[in-house]
């Protein structure tokens, strides 16, 4: 009970416009708010025991934009990185994210991930959050991310180009996050593509024991720097990639740090 009242006045806490209903213009409930923070609370500080790094290269207000690494058969990594938002900082924040529109074809999910502020990623939303000076959640690996097998979780695939135009648009903060954990949590060696498709997702992920369940394998998040960029969104293809691959090498660098601190914490 004391955790659930600790948990109430952190959502209290959070700088958004709510009205006498406890609800945002954007349609995010209190209620739902408080009902699925209390569940993540518990999945970060005792089944994945979240390690985070760097916390304080996030704003206390303003928009930003977090932009991570995906892996995991899943979103375990953006679970997580969003609870340590509202639990880490000192003033908490409301992260946002961009959901995969097929989210919006499973049972409850629409309604929970609407009302926690996940909404489908769509530019038009995506503008609109920064523009009101959201914190706006990114992985521009998207689905393929948390395809990766397990000998690939510490990898990166192609990153998608629309963020960055976003945030030169917007002329929105960048801050890398490298997040260690996922693909340990959950480690695929397949994923069923055909399958996935029956059931309306773009696939199913097999770990050894088959069942795509997560393990209470520990989780690191790697906050670093801001990345300011100058420019329109408007510049030509080549530029835009040549600023992708600057946030992409910067993500790298952050799970390389992760892996070597962790390296030097096993060896102690």
């Amino acid at each position: 009970m004391a955790r659930d009242q600790s948990i109430a006045e952190r959502v209290d806490r959070l700088e958004l416009p709510f009205n006498e209903f406890g609800v945002d213009p954007y349609g995010v409930s209190k209620k739902h708010l408080v009902l699925a923070a209390s569940a993540f609370t518990v999945l970060y500080r005792y089944y994945f025991r979240v390690r985070c790094f760097g916390i304080e290269h996030v704003p206390p207000r303003g928009r930003a934009m977090l932009v991570g690494n995906h892996s995991g058969g899943y979103a375990i990594d953006g679970a997580m990185l969003l609870t340590s938002l509202f639990l880490e900082m000192e003033q908490p924040r409301l992260g946002q994210g961009m959901v995969e529109k097929f989210m919006n074809n499973l049972p409850f999910a629409s309604l929970w991930t609407s009302r926690t502020g996940q909404f489908t990623g769509l530019p038009e939303h995506a503008r609109q959050l920064l523009e009101d000076d959201r914190l706006l959640m990114v992985f521009p690996e998207g689905a393929r991310g948390t395809a990766k097998l397990y000998r690939e979780r510490y990898s990166l695939v192609d990153f998608g180009t629309g963020f960055i135009r976003l945030a030169l648009q917007t002329r929105t903060p960048i801050i890398p996050v490298g997040i260690l954990g996922g693909g340990t949590a959950v480690p695929t060696v397949a994923n069923l593509y055909k399958l996935g498709r029956l059931v309306g997702v773009p696939y199913i992920p097999v770990t050894p024991y088959l069942l795509p369940l997560p393990l209470p394998a520990p989780v690191e998040l790697h906050y670093g720097e801001p990345i300011t960029l100058t420019g329109t969104g408007d510049e030509d293809d080549d530029v835009i990639a040549s600023y992708v691959e600057q946030v992409k090498s910067r993500i790298a660098g952050l799970i390389e740090k992760g892996r070597q601190l962790r390296s030097r914490r096993l060896r102690a």
